[in-house]
């Protein structure tokens, strides 16, 4: 595919993933899944060239290959305790995925059902309160669903602006929820109180869609504006260059 046929939804989202690194400068991204990785590569090769890229192992990587492609040129050596240290002292942006998010940004990756007896297990807490308390977070949704997006969730792993107000200056000093982007909208936490609300609706998605589709009230502003679309340029790189295969379909069918 070339950069000039319309942008399917799967590439809207991997041009909002994007956007979610804009502005942040020499920080590590950490995405986790298939379209913020992508993401943040297409961040790296257009407006956010000073953005570090891993190959998941120990090496900043200096080239930006296609996904599943190895790279080729290292600039830095980062094994786990050095990586540790990006993250506890805030040079790090991560996104990660939520089995359960609400509307104050409390995600759940462990189980679902109560937490003595569940009814699935899942990753378990992993870094996720680390994350959310000492470096910008951001979260990637490929099914924007009353599933996922719950009045409560199960199990509290990273940690929302609700608790971390509650929890005081300590916990509030770092705590920086930054995007919530799915296949239905883009999200921030721009509110008073801290709460989520639609940011942009992505083209063709309608708000009682994207209601219907939460588990909670859902502040959707009159006149929410529509996710951009990528440039050609955009589409050349996300085609051509990162995702040759179109493994991006898979996770957001168009």
């Amino acid at each position: 595919m070339s950069g000039t046929g319309p942008a399917s939804r799967a590439e809207i989202c991997v041009v909002a993933c994007a956007e979610a690194w804009r502005g942040d400068g020499e920080v590590l991204a950490a995405p986790m899944g298939l379209i913020p990785t992508i993401a943040a590569r297409l961040a790296r090769l257009t407006f956010a060239p000073d953005l570090l890229l891993t190959d998941g192992e120990a090496l900043l990587v200096a080239d930006v290959p296609a996904v599943g492609a190895r790279a080729r040129v290292a600039e830095g050596w980062l094994p786990y305790r050095r990586h540790l240290a990006l993250a506890m002292g805030g040079r790090r942006h991560v996104m990660m995925g939520a089995s359960q998010l609400d509307r104050y940004g409390n995600q759940n990756i462990s189980c679902i059902g109560a937490w003595e007896r569940p009814d699935r297990q899942l990753l378990g807490v992993r870094g996720a309160p680390l994350n959310t308390l000492n470096h910008p977070t951001s979260y990637w949704i490929p099914r924007h669903s009353p599933r996922v997006l719950v009045e409560r969730v199960d199990m509290v792993c990273g940690v929302g602006n609700d608790r971390a107000a509650a929890a005081g200056p300590s916990a509030m000093r770092h705590h920086c929820l930054r995007r919530v982007v799915t296949d239905l909208a883009v999200l921030d936490f721009a509110t008073p109180d801290g709460r989520l609300r639609v940011r942009s609706l992505h083209p063709d998605v309608t708000p009682e869609e994207v209601r219907q589709a939460t588990g909670f009230p859902l502040d959707v502003p009159a006149g929410a504006p529509r996710t951009r679309r990528p440039t050609p340029a955009e589409l050349h790189l996300i085609r051509e260059v990162l995702d040759p295969q179109g493994l991006r379909e898979k996770e957001v069918p168009r």
